[in-house]
């Protein structure tokens, strides 16, 4: 009785808020059907668009042409060090001018393959050892030494700004609650939601074409997870250890920097290893402003369609992150595990000998440089090219397969990709607004109805509606299918040991590529355009539908599942009627994470010719035009913000709803 009655209890809201969907969704129709006679509620009036951008390029003008001293002095400051980084790595040290000028040696490249392996061989052994210091030799043998160390050399000084601004951040924002809930959480959601091209823009405005320009981009861009991992681990710190600091008469600051960050080192850990991933991609689409590096290489050959070239650039990248991915999660997985010995001696180099060691080969090997050519750069005799083996395996693929990819491609243009688009870019923007805010009304209340509605209204006022629509367009569709195929996948992989063991090492593969990286083999094949961008995000996007599937089943309490089996349910009724419910917060959060690296991906995809917010930004960034590219930028983060909350606050929903 107890239940049927709390279930009629139950049916009515339900029931209430189908039939205001419904009515919503009829109301949506018919602005939609009498768009000639209420055509302001379809397409936002041209004549009501708020001049945001104008303002903003107000703004920076009047920043640039009074706070020029300032920006002079950053970039001084922090040429210093970005000067000796460069030319410690990547050129040589020059002391004095003309004919009398002496040169010191950067370092050596047998040295830094050395100190690669050494490292690698001090946190996790011989095998990664060889690993890490094999992709620095493979680097080197195919002739993308210099790039590589351009693009390292900006990465070791833009990370620890990461890790030392996020750190004292983070703490703040831990120590006072109304900090983090007004300032930091939503200054952190734009961050990481403005795509990376604006970023760029006002960074080129105000300190030029330049190395430094790229570093400030790359450590801003870089930075939020070093918040976030912080906030994270003093909150995770037992209240067990907090209490018995106090007990032991610690200070505030005692406790902070003697008890609770040691205690919270492997959350912090993670964090370092997401800062150090973060800039390697953000350094690599820097190369537009004056980074240098692969990232530019890839960027020259792409534009001249150099096959090969960039083909053998990005794969410097792939090996360039897999190195310093594996060596940060070894790291972490020492500290994590209190796997460090250390010996007591008070001498340097019997406390750390690798360290010692490593150092020693640098000094050694690039004193030999002065005397042995083949130390100071990497010999033309024993590096080699695949460059035409590329070019000439897309040509192949180009000639045999031309039609079957042709058709692939026409056919998923015509009957796919061109009627969602004309559907998401014929819907009412007023239409939209009113939905969304319902959904949000629904999921959260006012608030977050009254924010939704908002950030989807921004969109409309600054006269980019039709921009917008055309990346819900590609990133909705894109994410669809990664999650299509990606959940699917994750199921498999959590019912099957053997499965999981297989997919892992390509999702990890998959998860450190950076995004240029998926760009270059699917341009050889489709060309540029919506199809190109597509099966990119696709490929870019689809690890978190797997990773968090995976998960969200395998985190199921097994007694649940015991408690199943022994009332005699199926292993299939088992998986469906218990696991499968239980996991779908899980596998929703997985989803939202797929919006949003799709959202992240479409807007570089701006490069390969899409027609959406990413051009905006991609055309404002070659016209150094601020306005025009940080709006566009802020209508990409306000998707993306709006996505990420919409499904978080289902996601509670759901979880509050199953206990």
């Amino acid at each position: 009785m107890t239940v049927t009655a709390s279930a009629s209890q139950a049916r009515p809201p339900i029931q209430r808020w189908l039939v205001i969907w419904v009515l919503a969704l009829a109301a949506v129709l018919v602005v939609f059907l009498l768009h000639d006679k209420l055509p302001w509620a379809v397409n936002y009036p041209v004549e009501a668009v708020v001049p945001v951008a104008d303002w903003v390029s107000a703004l920076m003008g009047w920043i640039k042409s009074n706070l020029s001293w300032l920006t002079r002095s950053i970039t001084a400051v922090l040429g210093v060090p970005l000067d000796f980084a460069l030319n410690l790595l990547a050129k040589n040290f020059k002391f004095g001018h003309g004919a009398d000028a002496s040169v010191l040696p950067r370092l050596s490249w047998v040295g830094v393959c050395a100190a690669a392996f050494l490292a690698g061989y001090a946190t996790g052994g011989r095998k990664l050892g060889m690993l890490v210091g094999g992709c620095f030799l493979y680097i080197a043998l195919f002739g993308q030494w210099t790039s590589a160390m351009l693009t390292l050399a900006l990465i070791s000084i833009a990370v620890p700004f990461c890790i030392v601004t996020g750190l004292f951040l983070g703490i703040w924002a831990w120590r006072k609650p109304w900090a983090e809930r007004f300032i930091v959480s939503p200054a952190l959601d734009l961050m990481q939601t403005i795509p990376t091209f604006a970023y760029l823009i006002p960074m080129l405005l105000l300190f030029g074409n330049s190395p430094v320009s790229a570093m400030i981009a790359t450590a801003i861009f870089a930075t939020p997870p070093m918040v976030r991992a912080t906030m994270l681990g003093l909150s995770r710190v037992p209240s067990e250890i907090d209490d018995f600091s106090e007990m032991a008469g610690c200070t505030a600051r005692q406790k902070l920097w003697r008890v609770l960050l040691p205690s919270a080192r492997p959350t912090l850990m993670v964090g370092v290893n997401q800062v150090i991933m973060l800039a390697l991609n953000m350094v690599i689409i820097a190369s537009m402003i004056g980074a240098g590096g692969l990232g530019y290489d890839v960027l020259l050959a792409l534009r001249a369609l150099k096959v090969g070239e960039a083909m053998e650039a990005g794969l410097a990248i792939v090996a360039l992150a897999i190195a310093l991915d594996r060596l940060s999660q070894a790291i972490a997985h020492k500290q994590a595990t209190g796997n460090v010995h250390r010996s007591a001696s008070p001498r340097f180099w019997r406390r750390y000998p690798s360290l010692t060691l490593a150092i020693a080969i640098l000094v050694v090997t690039t004193l030999l440089g002065l005397f042995v050519p083949a130390f100071a750069a990497v010999p033309k005799a024993i590096t080699f090219t695949t460059a035409p083996l590329w070019k000439a395996a897309v040509n192949w693929v180009t000639i045999n397969f031309f039609d079957i990819i042709e058709a692939f491609r026409v056919a998923l243009i015509l009957n796919v990709l061109n009627p969602v688009r004309a559907f998401c870019e014929g819907f009412p923007w007023l239409g939209a607004v009113f939905l969304l805010g319902l959904a949000g009304y629904q999921l959260s209340g006012l608030r977050l109805a009254a924010l939704v509605a908002a950030l989807t209204a921004f969109c409309a006022i600054t006269g980019l509606w039709e921009k917008t629509m055309a990346t819900v367009y590609l990133c909705g569709i894109s994410a669809f299918i990664a999650c299509l195929v990606g959940i699917p996948i994750g199921l498999a992989a959590a019912r099957s040991d053997r499965f999981e063991k297989i997919v892992t090492p390509i999702i990890d593969t998959l998860q450190v590529l950076p995004s240029f990286c998926f760009i270059i083999p699917v341009v050889m094949l489709f060309r540029v355009g919506d199809v190109t961008a597509m099966i990119a995000t696709v490929a870019f996007a689809v690890v978190p539908a797997i990773r968090y599937t995976n998960h969200g089943i395998r985190q199921v309490p097994p007694a649940l599942i015991e408690a199943a089996k022994v009332s005699g349910c199926t292993p299939r009724q088992t998986f469906f009627r218990v696991q499968l419910p239980l996991a779908l917060p899980e596998i929703m959060l997985g989803v939202n994470q797929t919006i949003l690296m799709a959202l992240a991906m479409i807007i570089i995809c701006a490069m390969v010719g899409t027609r959406d917010l990413g051009q905006e930004v991609f055309i404002a960034l070659s016209k150094a035009d601020s306005g025009r590219g940080i709006v566009a930028g802020l209508a990409i983060a306000f998707i993306g913000i709006v996505a990420d909350r919409l499904f978080n606050a289902w996601t509670a929903k759901a979880r509050a709803r199953l206990g």
